[in-house]
């Protein structure tokens, strides 16, 4: 599998370096290469072109954090508690990575059509595991039972995205992870069974 090889990994991190750097259009995959230390041709051995190396920038580091996600939510006992820990995880992911924040809220919006599916389908392992937590929550009695779980789950996305995407266009001047208990008990407050 390619994404297990050194250089794979080398060109996504510096995919990201240099796209949240230039902007994804002024983002020659020579530029790629160079911030990553290897022949222009190397890529190619690995993506298919620009827009490649930009989904599979995504499904990596998406994929890494579903994966992360996952297991630090079944360690916890409901659901409202393992939607705090998928809030606080989301935006800890990104305020780590100034650079990972500045592609994902920024330059992916910024695609083609084409490329915006290609996210979108990375993007639904981690929808689906929003709508696990809704789904216990209704079945733990925390949320309503009238509950939209589509609904709810783009609001809780939403939130979490728009959220992110203020943070960086206000150049990450506040604490972005602190503000996930409040964002938690916003949503919970409006889904909360009576």
């Amino acid at each position: 599998m390619k994404n297990n090889k050194p250089k794979y990994k080398l060109i996504i991190d510096a995919a990201v370096d240099v796209i949240a750097e230039n902007g994804y259009h002024a983002s020659q995959v020579s530029k790629i290469a160079k911030h990553a230390g290897v022949a222009d041709g190397t890529i190619y051995l690995y993506f298919k072109n620009k827009e490649d190396i930009l989904v599979s920038v995504f499904e990596e580091k998406m994929g890494q954090f579903i994966d992360q996600i996952v297991v630090a939510t079944s360690e916890k006992d409901n659901a409202s508690d393992k939607l705090l820990t998928l809030i606080t995880m989301h935006f800890t992911q990104l305020a780590a990575n100034h650079h990972l924040a500045i592609v994902t809220q920024l330059e992916l919006r910024q695609s083609n059509l084409v490329l915006r599916q290609q996210i979108n389908r990375v993007l639904k392992p981690y929808l689906t595991v929003i709508d696990g937590i809704i789904t216990e929550g209704i079945e733990e009695n925390l949320f309503r039972r009238d509950s939209n779980i589509p609904l709810i789950r783009q609001m809780i996305f939403g939130t979490l995205d728009e959220t992110v995407t203020n943070w960086v266009m206000n150049e990450e001047k506040y604490d972005l992870v602190s503000l996930a208990p409040a964002v938690h008990e916003l949503i919970t407050k409006g889904i909360k069974a009576s």
